[in-house]
């Protein structure tokens, strides 16, 4: 579990493909902490550290992950959010997240707004997922809240805290993000298609 608050980011070093899965190396000043077997978010995709040298380690994405997420999109040299698992105890100052993307969506615009960010999102209404205005969601494993939500897009706003300490900076139109939507959402969203 996490909670959406990213904790530094990574730099995509190496991605190889091995039949199904991919093992992606990420650089980052937190690998020296980390763990085999550990769950660390990147861009909201929990993944498994399943090795660690220097400054690098290394997860591994099967083929479900890979299908349902951006991460097939990735490039060596990308720049990745990350967060570790929380901790039992610790203050949860974003929300719950589970790091299982529900799926992909595009920024279809971006504002500068006297000092913070605009971003509006599109996603496709067919998965089912629904945003509720001022609830959370997970835009790449940053805990936000929603504004503008319709059917198939919503919008966000960014602090220049968020904008510079995760890759949001790095957005343009078209860029592909991946999505978790918020439980509560999610649960709704179950309902509404049971009672459809």
């Amino acid at each position: 579990m996490f909670t959406g608050i990213i904790e530094t980011l990574g730099r995509i070093h190496e991605i190889q493909k091995d039949q199904n899965n991919l093992h992606i190396t990420v650089d980052s000043s937190i690998t020296h902490e980390l763990k085999i077997d550990q769950s660390v978010s990147h861009n909201g995709i929990c993944l498994t550290v399943v090795a660690i040298k220097d400054s690098l380690y290394t997860v591994t994405a099967i083929d479900e992950t890979i299908s349902k997420t951006n991460i097939g999109d990735w490039q060596v040299g990308d720049i990745v959010n990350l967060e570790r698992g929380m901790k039992l105890g610790d203050r949860l100052d974003g929300h719950i997240v589970q790091g299982h993307v529900d799926q992909t969506g595009t920024c279809i615009k971006i504002e500068e707004a006297n000092g913070s960010w605009n971003y509006t999102f599109e996603y496709d209404k067919n998965l089912n997922n629904i945003t509720i205005e001022k609830g959370s969601i997970t835009v790449n494993g940053v805990s936000l809240t929603v504004v503008n939500s319709k059917t198939n897009e919503f919008s966000v706003s960014i602090i220049p805290y968020t904008f510079e300490h995760t890759n949001f900076k790095d957005f343009k139109v078209g860029t592909k993000i991946n999505l978790e939507f918020d439980v509560v959402g999610k649960y709704i969203s179950r309902l509404y298609s049971i009672n459809k």
